[in-house]
């Protein structure tokens, strides 16, 4: 048997052989590792990545109604009293990063006080009016020891509190 290094083949008893070369590719098992291993990534990042989106909708929120909120107290310096709707500071239109509309009620001339925000002593959590945000669930109750309502952008002791009705 003789080797012919510079064609890359072997002769043996007369028949021609190439060399086998070195395969090239991935075995199963390492497509396998591999794909676990960005399982895992993606299974830690997704819900991170959650975490932030809802972190930022919720300062979008507070942000509204801070301004919202410094434009009703506008208009009661130069009205002495509030507005009946947020139409009238301009704020009809807005919505929530939720898309659902920010609601607003001027206690002062709430026909209904058992709609008035309350905390987990049954007691309102404002004077002046109530602004607040339905939160991700779009959905909310009087009470902040509801279900529903832990997850509201609210407003609380006369604007002194902004921030999310479960930390009020």
């Amino acid at each position: 048997m003789s080797m012919n290094k510079r064609f890359g083949f072997t002769i043996c008893a007369g028949i021609r052989r190439r060399k086998q070369k070195k395969p090239i590719g991935f075995t199963l098992i390492e497509i396998l590792v591999t794909l676990t291993i960005l399982g895992i990534l993606a299974g830690v990042a997704v819900p991170l990545y959650t975490g932030y989106i809802d972190q930022a909708r919720n300062e979008t929120a507070i942000s509204d109604i801070r301004g919202c909120s410094l434009a009703l107290a506008r208009y009661y310096s130069d009205n002495g009293s509030y507005p009946d709707s947020l139409a009238v500071v301009g704020y009809e239109t807005s919505r929530d990063p939720w898309g659902n509309p920010y609601q607003y009620l001027n206690i002062s001339t709430a026909k209904n006080k058992q709609s008035l925000r309350k905390d987990r002593f049954l007691v309102p959590i404002n004077s002046d009016f109530d602004l607040y945000s339905m939160g991700k669930d779009g959905i909310s109750k009087a009470p902040l020891t509801a279900k529903a309502s832990r997850d509201d952008i609210i407003r609380a002791n006369d604007g002194a509190y902004i921030g999310l009705a479960v930390a009020f």
